[in-house]
């Protein structure tokens, strides 16, 4: 039985993406960090979605996230279009070529929330302006595990503001170039100590398509990737990935370090399904028991 203590309370984009890769193209799909994490956290835990659109998103995609079970109260609509990304992907699925960011609607978004989220225990702040987590941050009731996803544009043109989320969080989450860049250490080690030393408990470094690091002050841990045989497209990946992580800490309400090494590879496990199709396509059609299907092989991956 699940109930507010299991809930996760995930802020970030929801957009439309147009995305192209070696194998096609798509236009104004569903797209956007709260998007990938919120259903891929909705595997494991109920979900409350903080963002907002414009009146040109498409019913279809209220739709996804309503059979999802995820509570949309806070999802704002509003006169105006919808956050809309355009990029390319060509041989190398870590790097994307930006064509257009729209900030549309998005461009004024304050997130507020109901008296009802503020008391929620699972906090995901998706990769939006480390200004606008603060402000989420401001609003919780003592949360029991915040998660926070960044990227090079905040690291670059934010870092106060960043390192202030930073030093308010459980995991900070960030890919291997960007915990490079906002701490100039040459090795993951010395830059993750850096970061914990702004006051997560822990870093969770990633790393494509070789995994995941996660440092804590008196361990590590490092993660597999799942070895994929269909890459058609990776946008979302890393969402999906941390969605799915905070789902399952959520529903097991166990934040020990244990566990979430459990639930990295959960994590692991939704984000190598996001990959096998554009937008959402592959986690709208994914069921629990392929999750765990897969969780199993990959355990026996990584078993010695």
């Amino acid at each position: 039985m699940t109930t507010d203590n299991n809930r996760v309370l995930i802020v970030g984009s929801v957009g439309l993406d147009a995305v192209s890769t070696p194998h096609g193209s798509v236009d104004r799909v569903l797209g956007g960090a709260a998007s990938y994490s919120s259903v891929a956290a909705s595997f494991f835990a109920p979900v409350s979605m903080v963002g907002v659109v414009g009146r040109d998103f498409p019913p279809e995609n209220v739709a996804l996230f309503e059979s999802r079970g995820i509570d949309l109260s806070a999802l704002e609509v509003r006169e105006g279009e919808t956050f809309f990304w355009a990029g390319e992907y060509g041989e190398d699925p870590n790097q994307a070529i930006t064509h257009a960011t729209d900030l549309n609607v998005f461009a004024d978004f304050r997130p507020v929330l109901p008296a009802s989220h503020c008391k929620l225990p699972y906090v995901f702040l998706a990769n939006i302006d480390p200004e606008l987590q603060l402000e989420v941050l401001d609003q919780m009731e003592s949360p029991k595990f915040v998660a926070a996803d960044t990227m090079n544009f905040w690291i670059t043109g934010k870092k106060e503001q960043l390192l202030k989320v930073l030093g308010r969080v459980t995991l900070a989450l960030m890919n291997d170039a960007e915990a490079r860049m906002l701490t100039g250490r040459k090795l993951l080690i010395d830059a993750a100590e850096d970061i914990l030393a702004l006051g997560p408990r822990y870093v969770l470094v990633k790393k494509g398509e070789h995994g995941a690091l996660l440092f804590s002050k008196d361990s590590l841990f490092a993660a597999p990737s799942f070895p994929i045989r269909k890459l058609v497209d990776p946008t979302g990946a890393g969402d999906s990935f941390a969605g799915a992580l905070v789902g399952y800490l959520a529903s097991t309400d166990d934040v020990s370090e244990p566990n979430i090494r459990m639930a990295i590879i959960y994590g692991t496990t939704v984000a190598s399904f996001d990959v096998e199709d554009f937008s959402l396509r592959r986690l709208a059609a994914l069921t629990r028991e392929q999750i765990e299907e897969r969780f199993g092989v990959l355990r026996s991956i990584t078993a010695f």
